[in-house]
């Protein structure tokens, strides 16, 4: 199987439990390349937001908080930064910050630009893996680099108790 089915099986999977939502850019309508593995989620778990992506993820920790488990969708990496004062200080303090009171978890579904077929700009295809890892001490960070991974970590991120990050690689989908 390519990359980018295994991706499609494992969002399958999220969708299948009853308290998963996608949420993000192009969740409901086409605009990135995402939207694509998303083609056998209902449509009645996709909230389609505009680009505004510390929102985004305030309204995730918002819908986690409520006993939904979001799936927050950011189309590259380099808008994921955008937000965050959000990840970094709510969504990976919030237990430290509520005195264990409120542990809010989401997964966060997230990739490196694509370089091809057009390169799409430096400021489009930023790895900031190392730099999550660094800045989020709550959050597991894992970068998808082996499509044998991707089925397993998508699993792991659904059982945990805790918010996980998923970086994806697009110019492996077709591997």
């Amino acid at each position: 199987m390519k990359y980018k089915e295994l991706i499609i099986k494992a969002m399958e999977m999220l969708a299948e439990h009853k308290d998963t939502v996608f949420i993000g850019q192009s969740v409901r309508w086409k605009g990135t390349g995402l939207f694509w593995t998303l083609k056998t989620v209902p449509m009645e778990k996709r909230i389609e937001l505009p680009v505004f992506e510390d929102i985004q993820v305030g309204m995730s920790i918002g819908l986690a908080l409520e006993g939904f488990l979001p799936i927050s969708i950011f189309p590259r990496m380099d808008f994921l930064i955008i937000a965050a004062n959000e990840l970094v200080n709510h969504l990976d303090k919030m237990e430290e910050m509520s005195e264990g009171e409120f542990k809010p978890r989401v997964i966060i579904r997230t990739a490196i630009g694509s370089i091809k077929p057009l390169f799409p700009g430096a400021q489009h295809i930023q790895d900031h893996t190392d730099a999550l890892r660094l800045m989020c001490k709550n959050i597991d960070v894992i970068k998808l680099e082996n499509k044998e991974d991707i089925i397993p970590e998508y699993t792991k991120a659904l059982k945990k108790d805790k918010s996980t990050i998923l970086v994806e690689l697009p110019d492996l989908y077709e591997s």
